[in-house]
């Protein structure tokens, strides 16, 4: 495969051309080469979209008020009632609930309603002439030209997001090639026609992940008030560590005495929601690796199925850019509070440093930036 440093010479023009050496090389028959690579066509939009970096840090109420929201979850509840013996079918052969593949068919496409509009081989080839993850998208792209014989499928019915996930379920070429599965019996596995090729493909997808059949993705949990928030940490720790610190359940029941492994998440700080999330919760982030996007697909899985809404409201917070946050964080390096380098970026280490600062200032150490905290941070 082509260097990216390579590349950096090398036209649109030029780059087919290695496209077409490295398919030659890579098995894909030559009537497939002569066919597509000459007539791929860069696309500038692409490498906009690839390039755009957020300006707004975003916050967890925004997001998950913005997908789990009352027409998904009737529009899932609609779907498991129409779906029910396939769906049952599904959860006996592969172990996943089918209110589980709802939930990851609605936050990807709304239920079909919207599967891009981008050609999948453009994409793939403009992102793949670009030196800044060249390998990765020219093995997409290769994997994408294969699955054309393999499917049967044309440039012009391969179309999806702008880095090229295709179908009902956003499947990468590397995730079609390995796990879509034909689910209706006509010989083909069609994520874009097919709801129950779409449906099948992703509970083969999850089980092979490693899904544990059985076992709940998490659950909303009660604090208690004077909790240390120092114990939200990226480590697992059984069930019963939380009952032991009096978390329970949001009805106030006890969360058990259980050794499962289970990770505590605050993602709105200590006025909002607060989940325990088990092993399930992992593989939903194989498919997505945001815990935003866990909580979503789990909580929006609970109400498809009938379940309460959060026990706990979503509080309101503050729209910070990423610059201040990168602000924020210079500062706390300045006060030898080390959070690293300033990217703007909330992540572990940003949190514990917030989190240190809190507790030196009497305020709950949650490690959240509230509006409290930010303007304390800065002013001190």
């Amino acid at each position: 495969m082509a260097e990216p440093s390579a590349k950096k010479q090398q036209s649109f023009a030029e780059c087919k051309v290695s496209l077409a050496e490295i398919a030659f090389q890579q098995g894909v028959s030559e009537t497939r080469i002569a066919a597509e690579i000459p007539n791929l066509t860069q696309v500038p939009k692409v490498l906009d979209y690839d390039r755009n970096q957020p300006e707004f840090v975003q916050t967890f109420p925004s997001y998950y008020s913005a997908r789990v929201n009352t027409w998904r979850i009737e529009k899932g509840r609609e779907a498991l009632t129409k779906n029910k013996n396939f769906l049952a079918e599904l959860t006996k052969r592969y172990g996943i609930p089918g209110h589980y593949l709802l939930a990851f068919w609605g936050l990807e496409t709304n239920f079909g309603n919207y599967k891009g509009k981008m050609s999948t081989l453009d994409s793939l080839a403009t992102l793949a002439c670009d030196p800044r993850r060249s390998d990765y998208f020219t093995g997409e792209l290769m994997l994408a030209l294969k699955l054309m014989d393999r499917e049967s499928l044309s440039k012009e019915q391969m179309i999806g997001s702008w880095a090229g996930a295709m179908g009902h379920t956003q499947f990468m070429p590397t995730a079609y090639t390995k796990y879509a599965i034909d689910g209706d019996g006509d010989g083909k596995a069609d994520l874009w026609n097919s709801e129950k090729d779409a449906l099948t493909s992703a509970a083969n997808f999850l089980n092979k992940l490693g899904w544990k059949p059985g076992l709940r993705w998490g659950r909303e949990v009660l604090l208690p008030s004077d909790f240390n928030y120092a114990n939200v940490t990226n480590k697992k720790k059984p069930i019963s560590h939380w009952a032991d610190l009096h978390i329970t359940k949001a009805d106030g029941t006890t969360v058990g005495q259980s050794d499962i492994p289970s990770k505590l998440i605050v993602p709105a700080g200590y006025k909002g929601p607060a989940f325990l999330t088990y092993h399930n919760f992992n593989i939903i982030l194989r498919w997505n690796n945001s815990e935003f996007y866990g909580i979503a697909v789990g909580q929006l899985a609970n109400r498809i199925l009938g379940n309460d809404e959060l026990s706990k409201p979503l509080p309101e917070l503050p729209k910070y850019s990423i610059s201040q946050m990168a602000q924020m964080q210079r500062k706390l390096n300045s006060i030898d509070i080390d959070v690293g380098g300033a990217d703007g970026i909330i992540g572990p280490a940003t949190r514990a440093g917030i989190r240190e600062f809190q507790g030196r200032n009497n305020m709950v150490a949650d490690g959240f930036p509230s509006t409290e905290t930010f303007n304390a941070i800065l002013a001190f």
